[in-house]
C-alpha cells in the first residue's frame, strides 16, 4: 500500500484528501461556504472521519482546548504558548517513556525537531540535491522545535501555505522520530552495536593487524557497453593502481579491507558495519507506510562484506560462528537467501531489483539480530554499478515509487514534476557512476 492511497497512516499530510493545509485557514467562521464543502467531502469517508476524529482529539489535548475558536488566544499570546508547552512536553515525555527533568524531557524533543530537520536536509544533499532550492525549509520552521509552536503555527493564517504545511510535517517527522528513540532505548541499540564491534575486534578479525587497521587495495574491473555489468575484476595495490589508463568501461575502486584468520591463512575481507541513522529509519517508516519501528525497521544493525571469492565467503560463515562460540554465545542464521549461485535476487521491497545477487541472512548472536549482506568482489561491483541494480539508482527508486517523495513535498506547494526528477536523478546517478 502507497503512502498516497487514502488508508495510508500518513493520511494527514496527504494534499489529496480533506485534511489537506489549504490556501488560508480560519478559526473564527466555522460556517464559511469552504468550510462546508470539506466537511461534505471529509463525510463521504468514514476512515477519513475517524482519523480526522482521532488527530482533532491530540490537537486540541496538546493544546489544552475543547474547540478550534480556543486556540486563536494562543496565537498571539506568547505566556499562554510558554504555559501551554510545558504541559505538553511533560505528556509528550511520559508518552514516549522519557526520563528526567522536564529541561532532560525539552532536550529530547529538541532531538527529535533536529532528526525531522535531518530528514529534509539529507535528501537535499543526495536524492533531490540539484532541487534543493525548492525544498530548503522555511527559517521560521527549522528554528522551532517546540510541539505546541508548531501547532499554531499551522492555524496562523498570517503564515504562508508552505510554511504550515512544514510545520504539519515537522511534527509527523517528529513523532517518528520519538518512536524510533523509545524503540532504541527499549532494544539497547547504542549497546548492542558498541557490544557487536567489541565481538568483532576481539574474536572476528586477525591479530595481526591492528584494531582499525587496513590494507588498501584497488578492484580493476571491466564493464559492459550494454549495462554496465562487471565482466571481469582484478585486484591491484596503489603502486599498480597509479599505472591504469583511463578506458571507456574500465573503473577503478579502492577498498580498504581487514582480515580474518582461518585455519593457517588470513582471508582480505572488506567491511562496512553500520548503524541506521534516525534520519535513515524515519524514511524507511515513510516509505513502508509504517509508523512502528518495531514491524518496519529490522535491520539496525548491520555488516556488509566483499570477498574475494565464494570459497572464501563460505570460510567467512563458518568463522562467524565459531568466533561467536569463543564468545560463549550460539549463532543461528535466520532468513536466510543465497542467490551468489543462481544469480536471481527475490525481494518485496519497492524499487529493488531481481538481478541483485548476494549472501544475505540475519545472525541472531549474544542477544543481537545483525543483519549481514555478502558478496564477492565482482557482485559488489554490480550491486553498486549496474544498470537497473546499482545501489544509487535504487534509492532513487524507492524514495519516489513508494510515493514518499510527494507525500514529503506535495505538487500543488513545493510544484516540483517529481516522475521528471525522478528519471532525471536516474540519469545523474548513472553518469557519475560511469565514470573512470
Amino acid at each position: 500500500m502507497s503512502v498516497l492511497d487514502h488508508d495510508s497512516v500518513f493520511t494527514s499530510l496527504q494534499q489529496s484528501g480533506p485534511l489537506a493545509v489549504t490556501d488560508s485557514v480560519s478559526l473564527t467562521n466555522p460556517f464559511s461556504t469552504d468550510t462546508k464543502v470539506w466537511l461534505k467531502v471529509l463525510c463521504q469517508s468514514s476512515t477519513f472521519m475517524t482519523k480526522y476524529r482521532a488527530l482533532r482529539n491530540q490537537v486540541f489535548e496538546i493544546l489544552h482546548v475543547s474547540d478550534y475558536r480556543e486556540i486563536e488566544p494562543l496565537l498571539y499570546d506568547a505566556d499562554l504558548r510558554a504555559e501551554r508547552s510545558r504541559r505538553a512536553h511533560q505528556l509528550l515525555g511520559n508518552m514516549f517513556g522519557i526520563q528526567g527533568t522536564p529541561r532532560e524531557i525539552k532536550r529530547s524533543i529538541q532531538e527529535y525537531a533536529r532528526t525531522a530537520d535531518a530528514v529534509i536536509n539529507s535528501l537535499k544533499g543526495k536524492l533531490l540535491a540539484p532541487f534543493a532550492s525548492h525544498i530548503a525549509l522555511t527559517n521560521e520552521i527549522e528554528i522551532t522545535s517546540d510541539p505546541v509552536e508548531l501547532l499554531t503555527i499551522m492555524f496562523n493564517d498570517r503564515y504562508h501555505k508552505k510554511a504550515r504545511f512544514e510545520a504539519r510535517r515537522k511534527l509527523v517527522l517528529m513523532s517518528l522520530a520519538a518512536s524510533i528513540d523509545q524503540r532504541e532505548r527499549e532494544t539497547e541499540i547504542e549497546k548492542k552495536f558498541s557490544d557487536f564491534l567489541v565481538f568483532l575486534n576481539k574474536y572476528v578479525w586477525s591479530k595481526n593487524l591492528k584494531i582499525g587497521q587496513h590494507d588498501i587495495v584497488y578492484l580493476l574491473s571491466h564493464h559492459t557497453e550494454e549495462d554496465f555489468s562487471c565482466t571481469d575484476v582484478t585486484v591491484i595495490d596503489r603502486h599498480e593502481a597509479k599505472n591504469i589508463a583511463k578506458e571507456p568501461g574500465t573503473k577503478l575502486t579502492l577498498l580498504k579491507r581487514r582480515k580474518f584468520t582461518y585455519g593457517k591463512q588470513d582471508i582480505p575481507i572488506y567491511v562496512s558495519i553500520r548503524k541506521k541513522p534516525p534520519e535513515a529509519k524515519v524514511l524507511k517508516l515513510l516509505r513502508k507506510n509504517e509508523k512502528n519501528p518495531a514491524v518496519a525497521v529490522d535491520d539496525e544493525l548491520g555488516l556488509m562484506a566483499v570477498l574475494n571469492t565464494v570459497s572464501d565467503i563460505k570460510m567467512f560463515q563458518m568463522h562467524l560462528t565459531k568466533s561467536a562460540a569463543k564468545a560463549n554465545s550460539f549463532m543461528v542464521l535466520e532468513d536466510m537467501s543465497d542467490t551468489l549461485s543462481t544469480g536471481k535476487y527475490s525481494s518485496t521491497s519497492i524499487g529493488s531489483s531481481s538481478q541483485t545477487p548476494m549472501l544475505k541472512f540475519f545472525a541472531r548472536l549474544g542477544g543481537m539480530r545483525v543483519e549481514f549482506i555478502i558478496h564477492t568482489n565482482k557482485s559488489w561491483l554490480n550491486y553498486m554499478n549496474q544498470q537497473d541494480v546499482a545501489h544509487d539508482e535504487y534509492e532513487v527508486k524507492r524514495f519516489f515509487d513508494s510515493g514518499v517523495a510527494e507525500l514529503l513535498f506535495p505538487h500543488d506547494i513545493f510544484h516540483l514534476d517529481m516522475e521528471s526528477i525522478r528519471n532525471d536523478m536516474l540519469k545523474r546517478f548513472r553518469k557519475q557512476i560511469e565514470q573512470f
